[in-house]
């Protein structure tokens, strides 16, 4: 394992890998170790942090051609799906559309260089459109839809009921902006006050540090006050970057990515609109809002 990815066993055979700084393309996964099955929780975004992954889980026994669950689409989740030979890939039904129409590799001229390795995309095997149940031996893990279009359209959570363990994928940001410019700002909200009905004890966020409901909460008061300020342009005529320029962060201040703002407002205000995004722009008037270089990637 990497001197920065960290592997904490958040209760008996189940194990989470954090990779600080949970930025852009640095995520978080799950690693499962049941006595007939083993199951990954996503991977990562590149070649190489993938196969860390990989290496990080057959040192706690994770046994061959694992199941592995996408909680969602993004990239930094799926990219590193083809290096796993899983048995099989689950994923809710929304997924394979979404990969289809997304980018695995970002276009050139946005992030700061990153060595992604050759990137294979794999779809899922497996769909579901609300909720199914996995029995690894001697563990657990219910797999579920949030409700609706959220973080994305497609996000799921697993869940160990018997040690109250949830690993969120990007539900929860922990310390880090959220990001909400593919999915539905005021359907993330809904979906966090559903989430935070479970019992649980440890939260795996999809970025940042384990925490608990706390960071839930977080994550729900920071996409509230994204909605507050895109019904204030949307009145005002003034565009998402103009928005986010003109307010503070507030306790959000001291978040990783803080451009995501301009790009969850241009989300935010599509929907009060009835409008749709171009996420080139987005992602160019998210440049803007950061001074205008390469966004910060350390992936």
């Amino acid at each position: 394992m990497s001197s920065s990815a960290r592997l904490s066993e958040v209760a008996e055979r189940a194990y989470a890998y954090i990779q600080p700084d949970g930025s852009w393309f640095v995520n978080n996964a799950g690693i499962l170790v049941g006595s007939r099955q083993g199951a990954l929780v996503d991977s990562c975004s590149t070649v190489d942090r993938t196969r860390e992954l990989l290496s990080t889980s057959r040192g706690v026994g994770l046994l061959p051609k694992p199941l592995v669950v996408a909680t969602h689409h993004h990239a930094d989740h799926t990219n590193g799906l083809s290096l796993v030979e899983p048995s099989e890939i689950i994923a809710h039904a929304e997924v394979p559309g979404e990969m289809a129409a997304a980018f695995s590799i970002p276009p050139p001229g946005l992030f700061e260089e990153v060595r992604w390795g050759e990137i294979e995309v794999r779809f899922p095997t497996i769909t579901f459109t609300d909720r199914l149940s996995l029995d690894l031996g001697g563990l657990v893990a219910q797999v579920a839809y949030c409700g609706g279009n959220a973080h994305t359209r497609g996000d799921s959570y697993v869940y160990l009921p018997d040690s109250r363990v949830l690993f969120a994928g990007d539900l929860v940001f922990n310390g880090v902006t959220p990001f909400g410019a593919m999915g539905s700002i005021s359907g993330w909200i809904e979906a966090l006050s559903r989430l935070a009905e479970l019992k649980f004890e440890v939260v795996i966020p999809g970025h940042g540090e384990l925490c608990g409901v706390e960071a839930i909460w977080a994550t729900q008061r920071y996409l509230r006050f994204i909605l507050e300020i895109a019904k204030g342009a949307v009145e005002a005529g003034v565009s998402p970057l103009e928005a986010a320029r003109s307010v503070q962060l507030g306790e959000f201040d001291d978040w990783l990515d803080q451009e995501r703002i301009v790009g969850n407002l241009h989300a935010a205000m599509a929907e009060l609109t009835g409008g749709a995004i171009n996420l080139i722009e987005v992602f160019l008037d998210m440049k803007e809002y950061a001074g205008g270089g390469l966004l910060r990637c350390i992936a």
